[in-house]
């Protein structure tokens, strides 16, 4: 590749780059943002335990210290990729807005597997911001240069979540099975012993289970019901523990522990926070 036309940002064409190595796999970790619309005719991108085929183009995110492979096909030629990759350096956003908003978008933690499917308007849409960046950086460069290219930045940005957005609604039938697998696991976990033995189960637990990244499924859950996964979490725990308060004759200690609670003083704050009612209270509105 020639020599990058700035220090710390790129935009760079994918079908101009050719391997400089052998390997069939290739494991790297950046010390930029990176951000890609590419399409990949034979090598398959892994990230965290999961691997993604991108015949058909996807954008996806990468944050500074993350660790990706690319697992290239057994054959003489190497991968085709085609599409753009735009790389800008924590140093480049330093001292300004972007710095700290950068963090807030949750994508840049989901894993490659829940990467952003982008239609052909929505994809002519980016490559125009993409265009913009690459004319600002590539003409002189004054006092005005860095913020025209972050407000760019930004602008891609707030795209991504919008189409992001979108994503969580149009692919109904995989979000549907993903909220059905969640109902379904969280009932199985509350009618086990594993409340008692291992207490409530974690964000993290939950996302695991059912192969997502914990930050994208509170965000498609945030869409789809207007809960992140902590609040799923509670609410199953709150239908458990008013069927165990009206049905049964266990102290309201003994309930609290059977829910996974240490102390009896978490399990009634949280209850009556969802309930505007104490575990008392309600039990005695059933007599």
């Amino acid at each position: 590749m020639p020599k990058p036309k700035h220090p710390l940002i790129s935009v760079i064409d994918f079908s101009l780059i050719k391997r400089s190595s052998n390997e069939n796999q290739e494991s790297t970790v950046q010390d930029f943002y990176s951000i890609s619309l590419k399409r990949t005719t034979n090598s398959k991108i892994i990230y965290g335990q999961q691997e993604y085929d991108f015949d058909s183009g996807v954008l996806f995110f990468l944050s500074p210290n993350q660790v990706f492979s690319i697992k290239h096909a057994q054959q003489k030629t190497g991968p085709h990729h085609t599409g753009w990759l735009l790389l800008i350096h924590p140093d480049f956003i330093w001292n300004t807005p972007l710095a700290k908003t950068i963090k807030q978008y949750e994508f840049f933690n989901y894993a490659v597997n829940e990467a952003l499917f982008l239609s052909d308007d929505e994809e002519k849409t980016l490559n125009g911001i993409i265009e913009n960046i690459q004319k600002e950086y590539n003409s002189n460069i004054d006092k005005f240069s860095q913020s025209i290219i972050i407000s760019q930045i930004e602008t891609l940005l707030n795209y991504s979540e919008r189409f992001y957005q979108r994503q969580f609604i149009t692919r109904k039938k995989n979000n549907h099975q993903i909220l059905e697998r969640l109902e379904k696991l969280l009932t199985d976990y509350f009618n086990s012993d594993d409340l008692i033995s291992k207490g409530l189960p974690s964000v993290q637990y939950i996302a695991e289970t059912l192969n997502v990244s914990s930050n994208y499924l509170s965000s498609l859950l945030r869409v789809l019901t207007g809960q992140n996964t902590q609040q799923h979490i509670h609410d199953k725990l709150i239908e458990k523990a008013k069927e165990k308060l009206s049905t049964t004759d266990l102290t309201i200690s003994e309930i609290a522990y059977e829910l996974g609670f240490e102390h009896l003083q978490s399990f009634s704050k949280l209850f009556k926070a969802k309930t505007r009612l104490s575990p008392l209270e309600f039990r005695q509105s059933f007599n």
